[in-house]
């Protein structure tokens, strides 16, 4: 414990001596000491201005909180009954959540109404503190004046004594002097009127102390009277309305805060007695509180009775509707043993040795009769397969051998003849859409397959005339040589209810061809819908591994668009985005659909990027197949960033070979949109919120922290697309 060091200063053991009084005795003696002295007005004055600033603070404080009471409580009442009138329209649910919401917005507005009152009661109490304040500080004043007055005056005679008394000794010194001979310098004095003597110098001396003795002994007088009228009278009487002042101040001031605290106190109970009333249990009209009134929302009945409510509508029951086969499509069927192939000719692709159908050397097994045992079908054959084999030249085949961190290779021309064992081998280890169509065709059909059309389609000079297919070789993913894809001849329509076993052994045409609707191939190009069907569908049909609409629209985004900021952003205009996806469903193969002209898209890019993204929204399946769905969304929830990619990458090769395709193009498209987002300001991150939900789709039973996995799937799959496939 330190011990306090005296450095003999008087005044310190004074202080410690006030700073800590040995009883309440002590304290009034001390109070009673500073008082009745000099200091006693000042100190009061002084205590009296803190009184007074204390009193002006908190009435500031009391303005500005009635202020943003009366604020509150005003924007509280006006909410309420806005809210109130919204929830009374058609456009909002009634029922048990509408008598809820109408007896919570009850409670708001008795809230409201109770900070109203607290907010008045804040300004009254502040005017009274505003007024408290100038009475005291007008008081203040006028002491101030008057006892600073009375102890100046003192002060002033007191100093007046002292100069009185300084020349009264130094007259009474000099008389002193002369009178002793100690200052005669010589015998005589010299003044206005001639040379005084010693006498008569010491006599004029003696005459100046008598009248500074009778004026020092006059001052003295008076200053010993007005002392005792300041401290009798004056002083004690300016320190006790000084007292008084102080008091009255402070009392107004603790009375406001005490009236503060029990308002407070109020506002809280009125609030709290409004959100939850007191309960007598003496009366069923009680108001109920505010968790009573919600707990008593019944949403089941809310629905019932809306539904209800719409009994009266009920529009009349329509009848079932039921198939109806046309006799013409059985005749037909039996009465055309044979197949004639007749497309319009836009390109011709011809070859000796190679047609449609196997030509001359094809092997044993062609053979020119139609009614052949071997090209009877099995029962579980699939009608649309069979065609599907045909064979075409190997000049026309194109296998793009990706390496080996894809393990993909992906045929972009003709569908190869699944009889082919290099065939199979090639699309086994990436594509199980292949394996299944070929596990479905019996292998007396494979041997057979290449013998259907021997005869009027089949011979060895015959040519095949596609039209309208588009060359795959000029998409920026493929090699440089152009080839034409085959269309399949074959129609994928289910076979008709009517036809039995029997039948399947009639001659081949009938076994590569449905019985129920021509072939695509022959069919009016109105019967080639794009929208809508599965990529797998336009695949078989179109024998296209990109299908034509997303190649013509990547196509045009690639000229025209990648410097347009916002790009697949921006919605386009939606009669234009209808009208081409119309003519793709009448005719893809129209020249009115070569995106290379912007005119064939009205000089639009945003409505060709907005027909891109209803493609695949009108997709079936998704881009990104439904049963590989939750794959995608547990390898996006990877942190790491290379393990996310590797995981997507192995996901993405265990596609079908259509969607791996389409999926690839697309990517590699959206990849040059980004390589100029610093134009077009779509980086990989825009284009994923724009992408997820399209390509992925929106799964049933999934919550909304799923579209944040869709975007990042898409968002890991752009920034590695050189990563995950080539751009060959």
């Amino acid at each position: 414990m330190a011990v306090p060091v005296n450095n003999g200063d008087a005044s310190n053991s004074t202080q410690q001596s006030l700073a800590s009084p040995t009883s309440d005795g002590e304290v009034t003696r001390q109070v009673q000491d500073v008082l009745s002295s000099e200091i006693g007005i000042t100190t009061l004055l002084a205590r009296l201005k803190q009184s007074v600033t204390s009193a002006k603070e908190f009435a500031m404080f009391l303005k500005k909180r009635s202020i943003l009471e009366d604020e509150h409580a005003n924007g509280l009442k006006k909410l309420c009954k806005m809210s109130q009138d919204s929830i009374q329209r058609t456009d909002h649910l009634g029922g048990s959540f509408a008598k809820a919401y109408s007896e919570m917005m009850v409670v708001h507005d008795r809230m409201a109404d109770n900070g109203m009152q607290f907010a008045l009661t804040l300004h009254q109490m502040q005017e009274d503190l505003l007024e408290l304040a100038a009475v005291a500080e007008k008081a203040r004043k006028g002491w101030k004046q008057n006892g600073l007055a009375a102890e100046q005056r003192v002060a002033d005679i007191e100093a007046a004594m002292r100069k009185s008394k300084a020349k009264y000794d130094a007259l009474s010194d000099e008389y002193d002097r002369v009178r002793t001979g100690d200052g005669a310098k010589g015998g005589k004095m010299f003044g206005f009127k001639g040379p005084k003597s010693a006498a008569q110098h010491e006599e004029d001396l003696h005459r100046k102390v008598l009248a500074a003795d009778q004026d020092y002994k006059a001052k003295v007088e008076t200053a010993q009277t007005e002392r005792k009228e300041l401290q009798t009278r004056a002083r004690p009487e300016t320190v006790k309305a000084l007292q008084d002042t102080i008091m009255q101040c402070d009392s107004g001031l603790t009375l406001q805060l005490q009236k503060f605290a029990s308002f407070n106190e109020k506002l809280l109970l009125s609030n709290g007695l409004s959100v939850s009333p007191l309960k007598s249990g003496f009366g069923p009209g009680e108001a109920p509180s505010l968790r009573e009134s919600i707990l008593a929302i019944d949403n089941e009945r809310d629905l019932s009775d809306f539904v209800v409510s719409y009994y009266g509508k009920l529009p009349a029951r329509a009848s079932e509707p039921k198939y109806e086969r046309n006799p013409v499509l059985d005749q037909s069927s039996r009465s055309q043993p044979t197949l004639a192939l007749s497309l319009p000719q836009q390109s011709t692709l011809s070859g000796t040795g190679g047609g449609v159908g196997a030509g001359a050397g094809a092997g044993a097994g062609a053979s020119d009769s139609l009614n052949s045992p071997a090209a009877t079908t099995p029962s579980g054959h699939n009608h649309g397969q069979s065609v599907g084999s045909m064979n075409l030249p190997t000049g026309y085949q194109r296998t793009v051998q990706t390496p080996s961190l894809h393990d993909r290779s992906i045929s972009y021309g003709s569908i190869q003849s699944r009889s082919s064992p290099s065939s199979q081998q090639q699309f086994a280890p990436r594509n199980s859409y292949q394996q299944a169509s070929s596990n479905q065709q019996a292998p007396s059909a494979q041997q057979t397959a290449h013998t259907r059309f021997n005869g009027s389609v089949g011979s060895s000079s015959s040519s095949v005339v596609v039209q309208g297919a588009p060359q795959l070789g000029a998409l920026p993913f493929q090699t440089s040589q152009p080839q034409l894809p085959q269309g399949p001849l074959t129609s994928h329509s289910p076979p008709s209810p009517g036809a039995s076993a029997g039948k399947l052994s009639k001659p081949a045409p009938s076994q590569g061809l449905s019985n129920g609707p021509s072939p695509p191939s022959t069919a009016p190009a109105s019967a080639r819908s794009v929208f809508g069907l599965s990529l797998s569908r336009l695949y078989e049909r179109d024998a296209l591994a990109v299908p034509m609409v997303v190649y013509q629209c990547i196509q045009a985004v690639d000229l025209y668009g990648l410097s347009n900021e916002g790009i697949y952003r921006l919605s386009g205009s939606v009669p234009a985005v209808n009208k081409l996806k119309h003519m793709f469903d009448t005719d893809s193969a129209s020249t009115d659909l070569d995106f290379r002209n912007p005119e064939n898209f009205f000089h639009d890019v945003n409505s060709v990027a907005g027909l891109l993204k209803q493609f695949f929204r009108d997709l079936p399946d998704p881009l990104l197949p439904r049963h590989q769905y939750g794959a995608f969304v547990e390898a996006a929830k990877n942190d790491d960033d290379t393990i996310r990619r590797d995981s997507l990458h192995a996901i993405i090769n265990s596609l079908p070979d259509p969607n791996y395709a389409t999926l690839r193009a697309l990517a590699l498209h959206l990849h040059r949109v980004m390589e100029n987002s610093a134009v077009n300001r779509m980086n990989s991150q825009n284009l994923a919120i724009v992408f997820g939900p399209t390509l992925m789709g929106t799964q049933p039973g999934t919550n909304i922290a799923d579209a944040g996995w869709q975007v990042r799937v898409v968002d890991t799959i752009l920034q590695n697309t050189l990563q995950i496939f080539d751009d060959d």
